[in-house]
């Protein structure tokens, strides 16, 4: 029997002084933790929340957020945390086709908090401490729960489709924690820079959960700010963190970085597109006592499903690394079968933290597995030694005149040039060719680009038909919030301005 809520307890017990939080400078402490997820529980369970019912957050990051998280669990019930930036109507999609019994909310995501249950609003006390909302709520006892009862809901955020509800066990989150344990060396001395949106697999999971398992530390902004990120680094002596590619690239550009101490840090994952050698680079070079992990995840499997071993960085560029101990990783084609190493097609992974599949879809859950092999929809190949190299979505692959183009290679040849801070390829519909590869750039800081020089740079790299046959600048690229670049939304921007 298990529960979220069990290893809480363990170290309120062993090391109840011991700091598991920090926020808006406040610690707080593994018996204060422990004490506010049993009120916290206590007053869910007073509002009728029992074992297997689903509650809905719609948070920043807070402890409130994770009081809140390891409270459902205490209780048995589901958590369903809910991505802060979507608009009304999708919260309300995600909230009754989770058949949610109530609303958990800022009071300044009031506006989107569309539902047709109870709202529960937390004004900014309650967000650092949930159990002002009820001070007197009796503790709840906890309810033991078995390995492959529902934990969490969590709902993709999409490239191309509705969102779908993924459906995470005790199972797949100790599996996880368990590999990441392995596979990061994590203990108790562990202190987590928590930067990403907690709503997010690369914030709770990668590894937040599994630091809390063994008693190490979370340092939760509440925003991504690089000098705060930094700020805290210095003075709290955090020696861990998960970047998404956008929150690296504004570390290292930020024009004051060099005023803060940050040799404390010892590593960061990275991950959510394949990282660019040069910011590899960048980051040793600023953080001299850290390494940068590549890696390789999805919201189906927790994240981190593979991670780059020390001192193979710079020899497998462009790789996301090996598996973790309990996750195995085939490349197959269209028809399921097994290619050899070298060969590029669909990501496929099989262990104990993947997901049964998706919440009330048992067709789209069908349609996610060959047999036991989760399709992540993601195109790469292994090499003779089993690193991981991601080529592309295969809802991105750009088909030309009957050529398959992969963006990524389009992206890393422009992301040679020094004008380049970060770019998009795509496909656009063409009567012609099917499609045509379009360029989305975004200049770096004080540089200009015309499209006669990205051609001149791309044409003595590239194939012809891979040439982008257009140039679009933005100001900046949309990304969801593990960082992947939101390929959608451009493509449906540049089709209506057409």
């Amino acid at each position: 029997m298990i529960n979220l809520s069990s290893f809480i307890a363990f170290h309120a017990r062993r090391t109840p002084d011991r700091c598991a939080l920090k926020y808006r400078g406040e610690d707080i402490s593994y018996e204060h933790f422990d004490r506010r997820i049993r009120q916290a529980a206590g007053w869910l369970a007073s509002r009728g929340i029992g074992a297997g019912d689903v509650v809905a957050a719609l948070m920043k990051n807070s402890t409130a957020f994770l009081e809140l998280a390891f409270a459902v669990s205490h209780i048995g019930a589901v958590f369903l945390p809910i991505n802060f930036r979507l608009t009304a109507a999708e919260v309300g999609y995600i909230v009754g086709n989770s058949g949610a019994r109530i609303l958990i909310a800022d009071e300044e995501l009031a506006g989107i908090a569309a539902a047709d249950v109870p709202v529960v609003l937390l004004d900014e006390a309650a967000q650092s401490n949930i159990t002002r909302l009820a001070p007197d709520a009796t503790p709840a006892p906890m309810q033991p729960r078995q390995p492959r009862d529902l934990l969490r809901l969590m709902y993709t955020s999409g490239t191309t489709d509705r969102p779908k509800g993924v459906m995470l066990s005790y199972e797949n989150i100790y599996w996880k924690s368990a590999d990441q344990t392995l596979a990061l060396g994590l203990n108790a001395d562990t202190r987590l820079l928590v930067v990403g949106p907690l709503y997010h697999v690369g914030a709770l999971d990668l590894p937040g959960v599994a630091v809390l398992w063994h008693g190490g530390l979370l340092s939760i902004q509440r925003h991504f700010e690089p000098e705060q990120a930094l700020a805290a680094i210095e003075a709290e002596q955090l020696n861990a963190a998960w970047l998404a590619p956008v929150m690296t690239t504004a570390i290292l550009t930020c024009p004051h970085r060099d005023r803060y101490d940050v040799s404390s840090l010892r590593w960061a994952i990275g991950g959510g597109e394949k990282t660019p050698e040069a910011r590899i680079r960048a980051f040793s070079e600023y953080f001299s006592n850290a390494r940068y992990i590549d890696a390789y995840g999805l919201t189906e499997t927790c994240g981190g499903d593979t991670f780059m071993e020390a001192g193979r960085e710079i020899e497998k560029i462009g790789s996301t690394g090996r598996a973790i101990a309990h996750v195995e990783i085939e490349i197959r084609d269209d028809s399921g079968n097994r290619l050899a190493p070298g060969q590029n097609g669909e990501i496929c992974l099989r262990g104990p933290k993947i997901t049964q599949g998706y919440w009330k879809d048992p067709d789209k859950t069908a349609a996610a597995f060959f047999g036991d092999w989760f399709r992540s929809g993601d195109v790469g190949y292994l090499d003779e030694e089993g690193f991981l190299y991601l080529t592309d979505r295969k809802k991105d692959m750009i088909i030309s005149g009957g050529e398959n183009i992969a963006s990524s290679e389009v992206e890393r040849v422009i992301y040679e040039m020094p004008q380049v801070r970060e770019v998009a390829v795509i496909g656009i519909a063409d009567q012609r060719w099917g499609e045509r590869p379009v360029a989305i750039v975004v200049p770096a800081d004080g540089a200009a680009l015309d499209f006669p020089e990205l051609i001149n740079h791309c044409r003595t790299r590239l194939a012809g038909f891979k040439l982008p046959k257009q140039l679009v600048i933005r100001d900046s690229l949309p990304r969801n919030p593990s960082g992947k670049v939101l390929k959608r939304v451009l493509r449906a921007e540049l089709e209506a301005n057409a």
